[in-house]
């Protein structure tokens, strides 16, 4: 992940391409078919299919993302032959951009720049990669209602809504393709399931003849581009003295890093901008920490852009940004829990 203002913070250029909100939509019902053949599957079962789907299917499609009135569309090539993933997205509205991911190397093209920036993600933040590996405690905050069949883009899809347990993260609405267990749509709900955004596949070709050699020979070229390649070094939120006084239930630490500096020499512990990652297996939450700027940081606000809700505050000489796709009083509950240990 990058910081905020860099292509890979900017959560939804996508969903994944997911960027963007979603009104409040009249809910979907499944139409009158069978409900799935396997029965009733748990929250882990639901997820760990979805998930290595996924990670076994050649496919190309075109995703489209729904934001109240706002929309966006890209073209996505996916192939894994086992040992390693690719993906090329390609924006099909707004401005030009192309992102190519081989595992977690990660190269966005921005053709009216001529910019090439490099960097290391989990994933291109997109659906439908937006679910990961599940893990054991995702049951404790999430159950699973199986609710029938629709069909997606063309494909019967199995409809399962994953939702909370408490009032700290949004649930979701997913079609997965009944065959493969592919994610072939998406919606992160709200407060009495209000639609906050959604993504879909507006056409997809399962089994397709992607060409793993031809997306590789693509993302090393970089003739006519200016590359620009973050430094980024891993480290722990207490070495850059921080911790958090309390803990906000379901959310584990999964990674911290901070930006190195251009200029010379080291910045001191704490003083460098630190983005530190949390989930609870579905949702994420990032809390980005820079030193205080009077000119740029004036205000503590909140905004909100779909499910991706983000708050901010001053805690001593420093300014923290709380973004991830959870409620606003989550958010909230990291940024008062933030604390300097030295």
């Amino acid at each position: 992940m990058l910081l905020p203002g860099r292509p890979g913070i900017r959560r939804r250029g996508a969903a994944a391409l997911m960027a963007l909100a979603c009104g409040v939509m009249a809910p979907l019902y499944a139409q009158n078919l069978p409900s799935s053949p396997e029965g009733t599957r748990s929250v882990n079962e639901w997820l760990t299919r979805m998930h290595e789907a996924s990670r076994q299917r050649a496919y190309v499609g075109t995703l489209v993302v729904s934001a109240g009135a706002a929309m966006s569309a890209s073209k996505i090539w996916h192939v894994c032959d086992g040992a390693q993933q690719m993906e090329r997205v390609d924006t099909l509205t707004g401005a030009p951009r192309t992102t190519i991911r081989r595992n977690k190397e990660v190269i966005t093209f921005v053709p009216e720049a001529k910019t090439a920036y490099v960097e290391k993600r989990e994933s291109l933040g997109m659906f439908p990669d937006v679910l990961g590996k599940p893990g054991n405690q995702i049951e404790q905050f999430y159950s699973a209602r199986e609710v029938g069949v629709q069909r997606v883009a063309g494909h019967l899809a199995d409809m399962v809504e994953i939702l909370p347990r408490d009032a700290l993260r949004f649930g979701y609405r997913i079609w997965s393709e009944r065959q493969t267990g592919l994610v072939v749509k998406l919606q992160t709900l709200g407060e009495q399931g209000a639609v906050l955004e959604q993504v879909a596949f507006s056409e997809l070709q399962l089994d397709a003849p992607v060409s793993m050699e031809k997306l590789k020979r693509l993302m090393k070229d970089t003739r006519g581009y200016e590359v620009h390649k973050p430094l980024l070094r891993k480290t722990t939120a207490e070495a850059e003295g921080w911790r958090l006084s309390e803990a906000v239930p379901g959310f584990m630490p999964m990674s911290c890093h901070t930006r190195e500096t251009t200029s010379a020499g080291e910045p001191a512990p704490g003083m460098a901008p630190m983005q530190w990652v949390f989930s609870d297996g579905l949702a994420s939450v990032s809390l980005f920490v820079e030193p205080f700027d009077a000119q740029r940081h004036t205000q503590e606000s909140a905004a909100v852009v779909g499910a991706t809700h983000s708050v901010n505050r001053r805690v001593g000489d420093h300014w923290l940004t709380v973004l991830g796709e959870a409620p606003t009083a989550t958010l909230r509950r990291f940024a008062m829990a933030l604390e300097r240990t030295r």
